[in-house]
């Protein structure tokens, strides 16, 4: 690896700093799972971890925002929320098998997607306070894929337009607000390692397990490009740069781990690519699109190192390693909406290790000056969309609607999610039309009319029986009354008779049991007035 020593750049002191652990969360049981995922997804409300449950699968939903005293939600700047958390924890827990990967909603910061080995994805809506009680219940399932799920990403700039991948090497495209599938893409040979969309959502870029990069229309499945990206076996990543290059990371032919600068047109020849070691964990780039920063986040590794993207050579310039004493399980990312603009921060990561930690690290630019620092936040992206899913699949592509972190991010008011389904839809399979189709409709229609009768024919007669048992029953409780009557009414008189015999001895009066035996037998001919 070369390194530069004079370079004029405003990052070139980024630091990292670890919050205090008071500060992080504690207590947290990191799934096991060997998918190569972050399991960890944030946003400026809520940080979610994919979690071990018995059961199914399972993510935990943390809250990193409060109320202060006038009723407004604030960012959680002194660590009030985090500590401990307790193992009955509320869960986040619908899927029969282990959730594999999440992804926040850009444009709604209370809508989660998963994806799980169950082949289904599931849209959730957490509570703006958090969750009180295990939630089970989701806004809708997306089923379509055939084997498990283990991608979800969501689209930069179009409303409710999820992106799913799963083992059955398809990449199925849903409009979430109906709940149908708009497009499916079966392009790839084998299962797919990562998905990313450009800077305005108008192409897609995945890598695969043959090996090959692919850049994608996301409309209609057509390939644009297709090249070899790294020679290795193991897994290997590729996102969009802002500017429209590509950025890799894989391994070589000798396993050793590598990244890559590219340029669509030119794929299959790299503008820059650097060994960096013989590790065996996969690297995740964590890009920031507004200071052109890359993190770099290996699983199982315990550095975090950190580049940035100029037009200048090497293009790839190494800024600085930040150094840790336990391996990671996994990371999340902060949007830029979510930093800190009073203390320079630029980027927040959540990371996980193995002992079931979740540690908050905070990336800063030192300044000596305390007001805001416009050259470190230029306009990042907002949280409104800047197409509707319905123009987007018409055709419509747009740049991310941009907004100022200068007064600090104020969150727009958001409406619950809600799924209508439409009429139409692109994957329904409309029935063939024919002279024999209408024959087997027509006997259809008469198979059920004739079960319909039937049906109807069951139910009178048990209505008429239903009536006559209620008849009976209300006669034999008018008899019972009565002939309890008049078994006290004999009773009295026998005690009457012995008081005027004047012997001073009562007779013995009969036994119940034989007086009602003789009084049903001689009034059961009877009518109840007679008796």
């Amino acid at each position: 690896m070369s390194f530069r020593l004079v370079r004029q750049s405003k990052f070139r002191h980024v630091y990292g700093t670890c919050l205090k652990r008071e500060q992080c969360f504690d207590n947290i049981r990191v799934s096991k799972s060997s998918w190569d995922s972050t399991f960890c997804a944030v946003n400026p409300k809520f940080c979610a971890i994919i979690v071990e449950s018995g059961g199914g699968g399972a993510f935990i939903v943390l809250p990193l925002t409060k109320v202060n005293k006038e009723g407004i939600w604030e960012p959680d700047r002194k660590g009030i929320l985090a500590g401990r958390i307790p193992p009955d924890h509320p869960l986040v827990g619908g899927h029969k098998g282990p959730v594999l990967d999440i992804a926040w909603d850009p444009f709604n910061d209370n809508v989660i997607a998963s994806g799980s080995e169950d082949c289904v994805v599931k849209i959730w809506q957490i509570p703006d306070f958090g969750l009180v009680t295990t939630m089970t219940e989701p806004v809708v399932d997306l089923m379509y894929h055939q084997r498990r799920v283990g991608m979800v990403v969501w689209h930069p700039t179009a409303n409710n337009i999820l992106l799913s991948a799963g083992s059955d090497n398809i990449v199925v495209i849903w409009n979430v607000g109906c709940g149908d599938p708009l497009t499916t893409i079966d392009v790839h040979p084998d299962i797919i390692y990562s998905c990313c969309f450009n800077w305005d959502g108008s192409l897609l870029l995945t890598t695969c397990k043959d090996k090959k990069i692919r850049i994608i229309n996301p409309r209609d499945g057509e390939v644009f490009e297709e090249a070899t990206s790294h020679e290795g076996s193991k897994a290997t990543r590729a996102i969009f740069l802002r500017n429209g290059l590509v950025f890799t990371t894989g391994f070589s032919k000798r396993s050793e781990r590598q990244y890559s600068l590219r340029a669509p047109g030119h794929l299959d020849d790299p503008i820059t690519m650097v060994e960096l070691d013989s590790s065996n964990g996969v690297m995740f780039p964590m890009y920031d699109a507004d200071t052109n920063l890359v993190y770099l986040c290996g699983k199982g590794d315990s550095v975090i190192r950190y580049f940035e993207i100029t037009p200048e050579v090497p293009f790839v310039h190494y800024i600085n390693t930040f150094q840790l004493p336990d391996p990671q399980r996994g990371i999340g990312m902060m949007p830029k909406r979510g930093v800190d603009v009073t203390t320079c921060e630029i980027t927040r990561f959540y990371r996980l290790n193995n002992s079931g930690f979740c540690q908050i690290i905070t990336m800063t630019v030192p300044r000596k000056s305390e007001l805001f620092q416009e050259d470190l936040y230029p306009d990042t992206p907002s949280d409104i969309p800047a197409v509707s899913a319905e123009e987007w699949w018409e055709g419509q592509s747009k740049e991310p609607i941009l907004m100022s972190l200068k007064d600090g991010y104020q969150a727009t008011q958001k409406t619950e999610l809600k799924v209508t389904k439409k009429k139409t839809n692109i994957l329904d399979k409309m029935p063939p039309t024919g002279k024999v189709k209408s024959e087997e409709d027509g006997k259809a229609t008469a198979i059920s009319s004739e079960a319909l009768e039937k049906v109807n024919e069951v139910l009178k007669v048990n209505e008429d029986l239903r009536k006559r048992i209620d008849e009976l029953q209300s006669e034999m409780k008018k008899f019972k009354a009565v002939f309890l009557k008049q078994e006290n009414r004999i009773r009295v008189l026998e005690n009457k008779l012995g008081e005027l015999t004047g012997t001073g001895t009562q007779p013995q009066p009969q036994a119940p049991s034989t007086l009602s035996a003789n009084t049903v037998n001689n009034n059961c001919d009877m009518a109840p007035d007679e008796v």
